[in-house]
């Protein structure tokens, strides 16, 4: 019978890691969002990591020209945090935009209340 090294988990990889960077960027978001007010309404919604660790999207429910300017200023900042904050062999190169399932949510419900209004 083979016995197979390491942990158990429930779930891959790329989601624990998924999971573990956006809860450190919420938190240093957070932090940033008392220096620099740009940053302060942002909310992360989601990482998509590739698998191979190199690259993270990071996902907000919603990202104007300001707050995407002031995430591109403090890239750095972010991904040293990052690189501090957790135990990965590569810190993934972190770039930024708006959630679609947020902007697609907002539009079904524009049209929802549209229909509504028309049908009144």
């Amino acid at each position: 019978m083979a016995h197979s090294s390491g942990s158990h988990h429930p779930y891959p990889r790329t989601a624990r890691v998924n999971q573990i960077l956006r809860e450190v960027i919420s938190d240093v978001l957070v932090r940033i969002s008392d220096i620099d007010e740009r940053l302060g309404l942002l909310t992360v919604t989601g990482i998509d990591t590739t698998p191979d660790m190199r690259h993270a999207r990071v996902f907000f429910d919603s990202l104007s020209e300001n707050a995407k300017a002031a995430l591109e200023e403090r890239r750095g900042q972010i991904q040293g945090a990052v690189n501090i904050q957790t135990r990965l062999k590569r810190t993934p190169k972190l770039s930024f935009v708006a959630d679609p399932a947020v902007a697609s949510g907002l539009a079904v419900e524009e049209l929802l209340r549209r229909q509504r209004h028309d049908d009144q």
